[in-house]
């Protein structure tokens, strides 16, 4: 669904509106024909869907009360929208998003609503992925993983070096738990997604916190690496 910033006409649209897409970049605002792409049905994808399917009905099994809890604690989680104001979700929403990522970290879902806890600053180092080896490996500070936080990295898979827009192309790969050092080896967790990495070829990576309390989710700090041979 489209959405749109109006003045006394319009001044921004985003996302999908019948076979258009509408969006923006360093140059300006665009539009572009949509594209529906393949589906492949992968192990990741469906376990994403049956999160999202078992914390929409965990919403409903909620009593009244708990209800009440999310829909008044949602002022507490406000978040910064496309064209960078500051919304606030509604109780259900909120619910199925904090669930959403404790139960994608290996954590049981909450019924009643938290509070907000602080996310620590991440930053990343070093990001290197070896064709020879197959080794991929990620370095981020502060090291390690704090007490009660998950680190959720997600990469792209192997991409042409001229490629710099890969928004929609981060798949999840690797949670590390608490306590977990720095550099993150996900040579495995990689390989599982987008096999080996290819010498030559960009792979990007995003990493951002995840408390295992509430579910909230930090800002993703990315950055990209060339596959040695």
């Amino acid at each position: 669904m489209a959405k749109i910033l109006t003045t006394a006409i319009v001044a921004d649209i985003r996302n999908k509106l019948n076979g258009s897409v509408f969006s923006k970049n360093r140059y300006g605002s665009y539009v572009r024909t949509k594209v529906t792409p393949v589906n492949p049905q992968t192990s990741a994808q469906q376990n994403t869907r049956n999160n999202l399917a078992t914390n929409s009905q965990g919403w409903r099994d909620l009593t009244e009360s708990q209800r009440q809890g999310w829909i008044s604690g949602a002022a507490n989680f406000p978040f910064t929208d496309i064209f960078g104001n500051s919304k606030i979700l509604s109780g259900s929403a909120l619910y199925v998003k904090l669930n959403n990522n404790l139960v994608a970290s290996g954590f049981p879902a909450i019924s009643d609503c938290p509070s907000p806890v602080a996310i620590p600053a991440l930053a990343l180092g070093s990001f290197t992925a070896d064709e020879s080896t197959g080794v991929v490996s990620l370095a981020f500070t502060d090291t390690p993983v704090p007490a009660d936080f998950s680190l959720a990295i997600q990469t792209t898979g192997n991409v042409g070096a001229g490629k710099s827009f890969v928004k929609n192309l981060f798949r999840q790969v690797a949670y590390i738990a608490a306590a977990g050092a720095s550099p993150a080896i996900i040579t495995a967790e990689f390989a599982a997604v987008f096999g080996a990495p290819v010498a030559g070829q960009k792979i990007f990576a995003r990493a951002f916190l995840v408390s295992n309390i509430t579910g909230q989710a930090g800002i993703p700090v990315q950055t990209m690496t060339i596959v040695v041979p």
